[in-house]
Formats: structure tokens, C-alpha cells, sequence
């Protein structure tokens, strides 16, 4: 059998005067030379991205890139709650009278996640919670009115709506659902999976710090990854090694204000309203980039059960608290650069 470029059963009689150079490494170091490495920038989802890769000719890379970037446009305007075009705005008006409609298979998957990140977070991760913002506005410089955040938890629970794919109903009118917790990392691993079908093998898409490795570095060696600090915006918190597997985070990185030197993030608690306080940031690596996002926003709302529970999942994961400690599974030397 041969394997791009080299039959490994000659191996090893060929590598025997270098024992230090394995079968992989030459393949990798034979493949490298006709492979380029191309970048392409772009901003979606509120997000700077890019999409890196290593392709045999610049129109290959270039054209797999469009179409990666294509497909997160497309998911972008399916789902964003600015653009009044969008489905999940079509879906939102007839939430606001308490009706119900039918939707397309995509979304009836993206509806199914949902559903299961709801059942395994005890319902902390919960897409009818994105109504909350409405009290929550970070860019007033101050904290919202008991009362109003009450009136609008009565619209939040993901256990009020019916849910039978693929009809999605309201019986409560004025209720709302919010994919922000799911899409831009479906769309991560969409583009990456699109560059997969297209023939790349080495490559990374990053949709603003969501990442998902197409594979190594045309040479075999990793991706250098930053995990950036909640507290300081240009500082890295932690670089890890990625040859595969996706990485997100969250965290109270941007959306944020400071009243009476108390911090509140964006991240709310769909049980109280509130923004959670215990930890500051979480990452979680993972096959797909979906999952290590919900994984990672799961743990937030689970405040100071959230370690243990990072801890119970299995999935390697960094953390920082309101306090500045740090822990979890990608501190160890194994991810480390």
C-alpha cells in the first residue's frame, strides 16, 4: 500500500542508517515540499477569523477558502438575531405571538443539540435565555432592575416550548430562542469539514479564538494555539499544541461591566438572570468544536461546580477563576508549546 508519496513497508530497510526519523515524519517532510502555506482573513459573526492552509497550488487553496468562508456567511445569515432577514428572526416573530413552525432539517439538528445540552446541564444551557440581554445592557455602564430581569425569566425555560421536528412551538408568546451558544462553533466545524471533502489535510479555521484542526502543519508539526487572558486583552493566558481536535472558550472576555468594583460577564444564568461569578474563562478541546463549546459554557454556568464537572467530562480544559487561580488537564506538559 502506498501512502502519499511512500510504501510504508519500505520504511523501515530505508530508514536504517537515520532510526531517529519515523515512517510518518518522512512522508510528512516528502509531502511539505509541493505543499504551500496560504491565509485568509475575514470578519463574521461579530468575529475577526481566518482560515489556514497548506494546499499544492494557490487557486486550490484559494478556492476551497471561498467556499469555507461561503458557508459561514451562509450560516451567518440564517442565524444571526441582528439581520431581520434571517431564519431564526422568522422564528422569533411568530415566538413573539405564541405560535409555532416548521423547520428545516439544519436547524431541526441545531434544535436537537440544544435539547441535549439542555437535559445534560440540568437546564443551565438553555437558547431561551438570549432574551435576558434586554436587561442586561453592558454598554449602559450599569446593572438592570430586579423586576425586569424577573418579568423576563417568566420567558425563559426550554422546557416551556414544544419541541416535535420538526415543529417548534411557543406556547408562552414573547419568548425568543438565541443559537450564539451553538453556531459560530458549528460553523467552525462545518468550514473545516468542507476543506476536508476538497482534499486539504493540513490546515486550521479560526473563527474568532473557535478552532478546529483540519490536520498538522504540512510538516507533521502542530498548531500553535493561544488561549488568551480574561483580564488582559492582549496577554496569553496558555499556548497549547493542536495537531487535531477543536478548541473553544468562554469567558467574560469582552461583554463586561465593573459596578461598585464588582465585575459582571456576559454570561448569564437562565435559573437567576444574573451573570455567573466562579469562574472567569474556560476552554475545552475536543473532536468538534460544538461540543467544546457547549462544554466550556456549561461549565461556566455550573459557577464553582464547574471544575469538577470539567474534571467528569474527560475532555482536556483550562480554567481561571474571578480570583486568578488556574487549573485543569491543559496545564500538563502534554499540550503545553
Amino acid at each position: 500500500m502506498i501512502s502519499r508519496g511512500v510504501p510504508r513497508a519500505l520504511c523501515p530497510k530505508a530508514l536504517a542508517a537515520r532510526p531517529t526519523l519515523s515512517c510518518d515524519e518522512l512522508e510528512f517532510r516528502m509531502e511539505s515540499k509541493s505543499l504551500s502555506y496560504y491565509r485568509y482573513t475575514f470578519k463574521a459573526m461579530g468575529s475577526p477569523c481566518d482560515i489556514q492552509l497548506f494546499a499544492d497550488t494557490q487557486a486550490k487553496a484559494k478556492r476551497v477558502a471561498d467556499a469555507a468562508i461561503a458557508d459561514v456567511y451562509r450560516l451567518e445569515a440564517l442565524y444571526s438575531r441582528y439581520r431581520s432577514d434571517s431564519f431564526l428572526s422568522a422564528i422569533n416573530r411568530v415566538a413573539a405571538t405564541g405560535g409555532c413552525i416548521t423547520v428545516d432539517k439544519e436547524t431541526a439538528g441545531l434544535l436537537n443539540y440544544a435539547a441535549t445540552c439542555y437535559d445534560q446541564s440540568d437546564g443551565l444551557f438553555d437558547i431561551t435565555s438570549g432574551i435576558l440581554r434586554r436587561a442586561w445592557r453592558f454598554d449602559l455602564g450599569r446593572l438592570p432592575d430586579q423586576t425586569q430581569v424577573q418579568e423576563l425569566l417568566d420567558k425563559v425555560g426550554w422546557h416551556k416550548l414544544r419541541w416535535v421536528p420538526p415543529v417548534l412551538e411557543f406556547p408562552i408568546p414573547s419568548m425568543e430562542v438565541d443559537f450564539g451558544g451553538v453556531v459560530k462553533e458549528y460553523a467552525v466545524d462545518r468550514a473545516a469539514a468542507l476543506c476536508w471533502e476538497a482534499g486539504i489535510r493540513h490546515g486550521v479555521v479560526n473563527l474568532g479564538g473557535d478552532i478546529k484542526v483540519i490536520g498538522p502543519r504540512a510538516d507533521g508539526s502542530p498548531w500553535r494555539v493561544g488561549i488568551r487572558h480574561p483580564r488582559h486583552k492582549e496577554a496569553v493566558m496558555q499556548t497549547i499544541l493542536l495537531r487535531e481536535g477543536a478548541l473553544a472558550s468562554s469567558g467574560d472576555y469582552e461583554r463586561c461591566i465593573k459596578v461598585d468594583g464588582v465585575r459582571y460577564g456576559h454570561v448569564l444564568n437562565p435559573e437567576t438572570g444574573w451573570p455567573v461569578r466562579h469562574l472567569a474563562a474556560v476552554s475545552v478541546v475536543g473532536d468538534f468544536c460544538v461540543v467544546a463549546g457547549s462544554a466550556s459554557t456549561i461549565a461556566m454556568l455550573k459557577e464553582d461546580n464547574g471544575p469538577a464537572w470539567l474534571e467528569s467530562l474527560g475532555l482536556p480544559h483550562l480554567w481561571v477563576d474571578v480570583d486568578g487561580k488556574i487549573g485543569g488537564t491543559l496545564a500538563d506538559d502534554e499540550y503545553l508549546a
